[in-house]
């Protein structure tokens, strides 16, 4: 009788101790699995097509391993495609408007949390409205005036279209200078320091981490946007990395693997510099959101 009741809390203990299948955790998984699989297989897609001959993709698999590393597509896309002169106008794009876009936000910023002035609350209205409204909406417009100011189809076009600030960057301008005292500048100005004085040597050094931060960002999307260089800048010794993608766009089996090979260079900046400084990007925007 001992036995079997020593026996009966085993097994009690074994069925306490056994885990149980949760359904709703299982479909979290099933999910992740397909949303990873749809972004994967594409990029590996495109990867092995980039290594692959002609007559490779028309008659293999896509998700099948290349035979051989056949490096004539890269080849031919930095002699075709003009892949360093993409490079060049992008770090050109990048440098102009990053700068100007930084000092533009933080001035933006340093009004809104350092002034009251009438109108105030209506002015983040209009930023917010103007993130909600979408961007094809305002094209038309835009076009016109850019097209007015003799700046189409010159660099200076995407120049001062990004170089516009945004909701998002005063948003976390405006959390690291609302934790800055303003005894600071009352002291700067009672030793005879301007408004502009103040802003540049006690407000602008503290932010140079969300200006890391959002200048990061600011990189990523210009490197990676197509549409306004495309469409504002359409002569050809205008292009840019992405841009440049349309010189191999075509119907011939060949032009696939020479775009996957283009592909693959002009995503391998925009990579490494994510995964450089990626920690940067959210220790900057999270420090920004959080008050002691």
């Amino acid at each position: 009788m001992e036995d079997s009741k020593v026996l009966n809390i085993e097994k009690d203990k074994k069925s306490v101790h056994k885990p149980k299948i949760n359904f709703l955790n299982t479909l979290q998984y099933v999910f992740f699995i397909i949303i990873t699989a749809i972004v994967i297989i594409p990029l590996l897609i495109t990867l092995f097509a980039a290594f692959k001959t002609p007559i490779e993709v028309g008659s293999h698999s896509p998700l099948k391993l290349p035979n051989s590393l056949y490096l004539k597509n890269f080849i031919t896309v930095f002699k075709k495609g003009h892949i360093l002169l993409g490079f060049k106008n992008t770090m050109t794009l990048v440098l102009v408007t990053v700068v100007i876009n930084s000092i533009l936000a933080t001035m933006v910023s340093y009004c809104l949390t350092r002034f009251d002035f009438r109108f105030k609350k209506i002015l983040l209205g209009v930023f917010l409205l103007g993130m909600i409204v979408p961007g094809i909406v305002t094209e038309i417009a835009r076009f016109g005036i850019i097209k007015n100011l003799g700046l189409y189809n010159t660099i200076y076009a995407p120049m001062v279209i990004y170089a516009g600030t945004d909701l998002m960057q005063i948003y976390i301008y405006m959390q690291y200078m609302n934790q800055i005292p303003k005894s600071l500048d009352e002291s700067a100005m009672i030793d005879g320091c301007s408004y502009f004085g103040i802003y540049w040597k006690i407000i602008f050094p503290v932010v140079i981490p969300a200006t890391a931060t959002l200048a990061i960002l600011k990189i990523v999307t210009v490197m990676n946007d197509m549409y306004i260089p495309y469409l504002y800048m359409p002569s050809s010794k205008l292009r840019t990395l992405t841009t440049t993608l349309m010189a191999f766009n075509g119907t011939r089996t060949g032009s696939i693997v020479e775009l996957s090979a283009a592909v693959i260079v002009v995503m391998i900046p925009t990579i490494l510099l994510f995964l450089l400084f990626q920690k940067y990007v959210f220790k900057g925007i999270v420090a920004g959101a959080v008050k002691e």
